[in-house]
C-alpha cells in the first residue's frame, strides 16, 4: 500500500484555493501557486501552460518537490497520472471546487487533451 498524506493535512488542501509547490529536494525558489484537489485521498493538480519554465517540466524531470499549504511545508515527490479515470474525477473534483464565475473558463480549460495529460499525483516522501 503505498503512503498517503494524513488526514489532517488532505482536509487541508482540500480547503485551499491555491496550494504552493516548490520543485527540487533542496531548492530555494519561491512557492508557485497551483490548483490542488483530493481525490480519493490522492493529491492531484493539473499544468494550465507545461511551459518549459514551469512547474510541470520541472517536476517531470525533478519528481521531488515541496507543497505549501498554509504556513506548512511538505516534502512530496510527484508522479504523472496515465489513468484516464482519475483525470476524470479531477475534473470533477475542480468543477466542484473552482465553481465560481470567474474559475468555469479554466476549469472547461483543464479538460483539453494537452492539459489533461499533463496531470499530476503527489505523494508523501
Amino acid at each position: 500500500m503505498p503512503a498517503r498524506f494524513s488526514r489532517p493535512l488532505l482536509a487541508a488542501i482540500d480547503a485551499a484555493k491555491i496550494v504552493g509547490i516548490r520543485v527540487g529536494a533542496r531548492s530555494s525558489h519561491r512557492f508557485t501557486g497551483i490548483w490542488a484537489v483530493v481525490v480519493r485521498g490522492r493529491v492531484l493538480a493539473r499544468s494550465w501552460t507545461a511551459s518549459p519554465g514551469g512547474w510541470y517540466r520541472a517536476v517531470v524531470l525533478d519528481p521531488t518537490a515541496t507543497l505549501q499549504v498554509g504556513e506548512r511545508q511538505v516534502r512530496c515527490r510527484a508522479r504523472r497520472v496515465r489513468s484516464e479515470r482519475l483525470r476524470d474525477e479531477l475534473e470533477r473534483a475542480y468543477a466542484a471546487k473552482y465553481a465560481t464565475p470567474g474559475a468555469r473558463r479554466y476549469v472547461r480549460g483543464f479538460r483539453t487533451p494537452r492539459r489533461r495529460a499533463a496531470t499530476i499525483e503527489f505523494l508523501p516522501r
